[in-house]
């Protein structure tokens, strides 16, 4: 790969050609955004308080212009997929289910189904408000963040945007506030199960054909094993 990723035209170039991408280093060394980005782009600290870190603000960015899927796919962590790939990655992750069978057959607990139903009835949703309507505060029920990632490695639930907090002055500070969508309600039904007709192994062969056509170099163990989750 190349270190030459300094725009977020550049990220979207880059996964619309390998097919994927995590954000952070991850198990298969130089195959991520922080190992292949500027070092202008990167994390500089804070600025008069507000954080100056191009490649945290390109996350909202594309999802907001629908240039790639942006989410926790990646053995819980973060990463950009192509939408080229989702399909597959929705029916390879899936294994077959949509949520409610997913759940009937006993496969997803109670507390995935209730974040899964709260955001089905309410529209996208920001996290605070997912945590405060379920309880997911102090003294309350635990685990929230287990759940929104699990959510998001079986392709059910994505992030749409984040967004800030804002000063009497109008200058937004803080990390951001994810909010969250069913992945059908904002990538849409066709896309996020048109590879329905293949078998999950068969999608998950064409994500791996895909890469390695790009990247060739690639232990396809490790990519399997990072695909896996």
């Amino acid at each position: 790969m190349t270190d030459e990723i300094r725009t977020r035209e550049d990220l979207v170039a880059v996964v619309n050609e390998i097919g994927f991408l995590p954000f952070f280093a991850c198990r298969i060394e130089g195959f991520s955004l922080e190992d292949n980005i500027s070092y202008d782009a990167w994390y500089q600290g804070r600025w008069s308080g507000k954080i100056h870190w191009d490649a945290w603000d390109w996350k909202g960015q594309v999802l907001q212009n629908r240039e790639l899927v942006y989410g926790k796919f990646f053995e819980k962590k973060a990463g950009f997929i192509s939408l080229q790939l989702w399909p597959d990655f929705c029916n390879y992750r899936r294994e077959g289910y949509d949520f409610d069978a997913r759940f009937d057959d006993g496969l997803a607990s109670y507390k995935d189904k209730g974040v899964v139903d709260y955001i089905t009835g309410v529209g996208a949703t920001l996290t605070k408000d997912i945590k405060d309507s379920l309880n997911y505060n102090k003294g309350g029920n635990k685990g929230f963040e287990t759940v929104i990632s699990r959510l998001q490695m079986e392709t059910y639930v994505v992030p749409i945007n984040y967004e800030y907090s804002k000063r009497k002055n109008g200058d937004e500070y803080g990390w951001g506030n994810c909010r969250y969508d069913i992945a059908e309600k904002y990538w849409g039904d066709k896309l996020c199960r048109s590879a329905y007709k293949r078998s999950p192994q068969e999608s998950l062969n064409r994500i791996l054909m895909h890469v390695l056509k790009t990247l060739p170099g690639l232990d396809e163990d490790e990519l399997r094993a990072l695909l896996k989750g």
